[in-house]
């Protein structure tokens, strides 16, 4: 294996710009966990699978903060502590976004539902969270982590690059994963894609026309626009430090582009920010009901007696308004 290239050094701009996306990740997943709190009708399978995804993605985001802001420029125990976090929450991330796209495909080919299929989720806990767990002790417990001189990262610790096995633990601590993500999250959605466009094909040729056929056409249209964004998105994200990854191992000065930084630190850094746009402000029952909430908080402020009535007749007003804006339908989180 060729030796690493020099030390990556990341300027103060791309700090600002990483910790920036750490921020907003981390405002994304908790708004994402604030929402499965308040609103328990909207406490699906596929949300409670997202739940657990958001949890894994603000930790990812906080480790990565810590890790940026400390900018670090030698080993040390909080570099080792914090890729130790950073590794078992990213790749934990991976596992559960796999999980809602094997979730989906099972209910939605295979109508996979009902309380037999409970074992699934026990199933996605067991390998979620603990597989993440036990690379993460075996690469601590080993020395594996860190510090990595920013090559494969945008100021965090993560494998040490000293190491002389460093490649192998690359993979096992998040490239492998990764990788495989890459190819299992298209080909589940593609099979998804196609079952559902054979179910409408079918509807279409047996059932007459309704008149709100338009209406149907159109939900349809944004769910099949939403299932072949949650693959794109996270290859888009992530491609970035895959590039760097193999950069890094050929020895390239490439490695050091600051293009090719900025993007690896956004991509590793907003996938909770994006979670959150996708699930939060482009799903119109969930949307509408932070809307609601959010007017509800801003006109409950104290007034004075107004000519349109008493401040008491405004306040039952608004609060009936507010319990109406809960009662909209549910959306599924892939629509």
């Amino acid at each position: 294996m060729r030796p690493p290239a020099p030390p990556t050094v990341v300027m103060p701009s791309e700090r600002v710009v990483v910790l920036l996306s750490c921020a907003l990740s981390a405002l994304g997943s908790g708004l994402l966990v604030a929402t499965h709190a308040l609103w328990p009708d909207l406490r699906s399978r596929a949300r409670r699978l997202l739940l657990f995804l958001s949890l894994a993605d603000l930790l990812s985001a906080a480790s990565y903060f810590y890790g940026v802001l400390q900018d670090f420029s030698g080993p040390s125990w909080d570099c080792v502590l914090q890729g130790a976090l950073s590794t078992f929450a990213n790749t934990s991330s991976f596992f559960w976004t796999v999980a809602i796209a094997l979730y989906l495909y099972l209910s939605i080919v295979h109508a996979a539902r009902g309380p037999q299929y409970d074992h699934l989720f026990c199933t996605f806990h067991v390998v979620s969270w603990g597989v993440p767990l036990a690379i993460t002790v075996a690469a601590v417990s080993l020395k594996k982590i860190g510090y990595d001189a920013s090559d494969v990262s945008v100021g965090w610790c993560w494998i040490d690059l000293e190491a002389e096995d460093r490649a192998l633990w690359m993979l096992l601590t998040g490239k492998l994963w990764e990788l495989l993500a890459y190819v299992t999250l298209p080909v589940i959605y593609i099979l998804i894609k196609k079952h559902i466009n054979r179910a409408h094909a079918a509807l279409s040729e047996y059932r007459p026309i309704l008149s709100d056929a338009h209406r149907r056409q159109r939900c349809t249209s944004v769910a099949d626009k939403k299932l072949v964004l949650i693959p794109l998105i996270f290859i888009c994200l992530r491609v970035w430090s895959t590039v760097r990854f193999i950069l890094t191992l050929c020895g390239s000065p490439a490695v050091s582009t600051p293009v090719l930084v900025v993007l690896h630190g956004i991509g590793n850094t907003f996938q909770g920010g994006a979670n959150c746009i996708m699930f939060v402000f482009c799903t119109r029952t969930v949307r509408t009901r932070l809307f609601s909430l959010c007017c509800c908080c801003c006109s409950s402020q104290p007034s004075t007696e107004s000519p349109a009535g008493p401040p008491e007749v405004l306040a039952s007003s608004k609060i009936g308004d507010c319990q109406e804006s809960r009662r909209t339908p549910v959306e599924l989180p892939s629509t």
